[in-house]
Order: C-alpha cells, then sequence, then structure tokens
C-alpha cells in the first residue's frame, strides 16, 4: 500500500458555479414575487406581473440550456475527452 494519497480533481470548479448559478436564478427571480407584483409597466396591454413571469421561461429556458454545455464540457475535461 502507498502512503501517497490519491489526488482527485477539486470537487467546486468556476464551470460548476456558473452552472448552480444558471440553474439557482430563475428560482430567485421568480420566488422574490414582490420585486415583480405590479402592473406596470404594461407590454402591448399585458400587465408587468404576466410579461415579466413569461419573459422567465424564456431566460430559464436559455440558462438551462447554458448550465447543460456547461456540463458537458466539464465531465468531457474530467473524464479526459473519452465520451
Amino acid at each position: 500500500m502507498s502512503d501517497t494519497p490519491e489526488v482527485r480533481d477539486p470537487v467546486v470548479t468556476p464551470a460548476r458555479v456558473a452552472i448552480a448559478v444558471c440553474l439557482l436564478a430563475p428560482f430567485v427571480a421568480l420566488l422574490w414575487v414582490g420585486s415583480y407584483a405590479k402592473t406596470d409597466p404594461a407590454f402591448i396591454g399585458i400587465p408587468f406581473f404576466y410579461w415579466y413571469q413569461m419573459l422567465w421561461v424564456l431566460v430559464s429556458t436559455a440558462l438551462t440550456m447554458t448550465a447543460y454545455k456547461l456540463w458537458q464540457r466539464d465531465q468531457r475535461a474530467r473524464h479526459g475527452g473519452n465520451r
């Protein structure tokens, strides 16, 4: 048995922090209802409360896709590009 400890990649990396931010941002933005519980400014007649939430559907999609791509890149880097 060797006395040399096994060297592992760090669990918390900048890419993983970015992934966490991408996935948590929609939750924070939409759970903080007091920030968007109003009617003005209206957009094409739709109160702010509704169009803000609909905008987050698109933003959340983009952020989730970004997180997925970052995760794929992180996994390829950790496994030496075998995939």
